[in-house]
């Protein structure tokens, strides 16, 4: 983890518009004296379970998972977030302290508000504090739709769900880098490891993707599609 050297103002970053774009200038003023851009390198832990809140977390390059330990000590993960989502909404109005943890899939560069100043410019602002919720909203919608799509389904759907999901949803592309091992797939999706090495295998001997290590090539995606939908 190292913090970056702070080049650009807030009214001047291009993801401004997605949650900053009506604050006034004395609040964006505010906030970026309060705000630090962060890297973390593949496998660092951004935030953990228990860890007190002190930030307003903004995912600006790379990709996250969000985390909690089970019973057993074992991960399961949540959801897998993006650039432009925001990693801390779940937890930073309701509690003091993270329900689960956040780590780098990839390098990362995280945004970082002082929550403080978060809760300030809400507390005076009713159309931003708006604004945060409708982002709030959104983002446990999105996790209770997949989580909800997963678990109807058997295990060649779940899948074919989590391929096309980083598929047309991480990378926009047929090609990529699976960014999480076979292990963290088998949590994501609440399957054993061994079961997601049987199916991936049943799919390349299908023809349907090919592995080259880490790279995954998706076929014919509309065979994926229709096992995805069948479950």
């Amino acid at each position: 983890m190292r913090e970056l050297p702070s080049l650009n103002h807030c009214s001047t970053c291009v993801y401004k518009n997605l949650l900053f774009g009506n604050l006034n200038t004395e609040d964006l003023n505010f906030l970026n004296e309060s705000k630090k851009e962060i890297e973390f390198k593949k496998g660092e832990i951004i935030s953990e379970e228990g860890t007190e809140i002190t930030s307003f977390l903004y995912l600006k390059q790379g990709l996250v998972k969000l985390y909690k330990k089970n019973p057993l000590h074992k991960d399961q993960i949540i959801s897998i977030a993006k650039p432009r989502d925001f990693v801390s909404l779940l937890s930073i109005f309701s509690e003091s302290t993270y329900k689960y943890s956040i780590s780098a899939l990839e390098d990362t560069i995280v945004c970082s508000v002082d929550i403080k100043a978060m809760k300030d410019v809400i507390s005076r602002d009713g159309k931003f504090a708006i604004e945060i919720l409708n982002k709030m909203s959104k983002m446990y919608d999105d996790i209770l739709e997949t989580r909800f799509e997963i678990n109807k389904k058997h295990l060649r759907g779940r899948i074919a769900y989590i391929l096309l999901y980083f598929s047309n949803h991480i990378y926009q592309s047929d090609e990529f880098d699976i960014p999480i091992s076979r292990r963290e797939i088998a949590e994501l999706i609440e399957m054993t490891t061994e079961n997601v090495i049987r199916i991936l295998s049943e799919f390349r001997k299908d023809s349907i993707i090919k592995i080259d290590g880490k790279k995954i090539y998706l076929l014919e995606p509309e065979r994926l599609e229709s096992i995805c939908k069948l479950g």
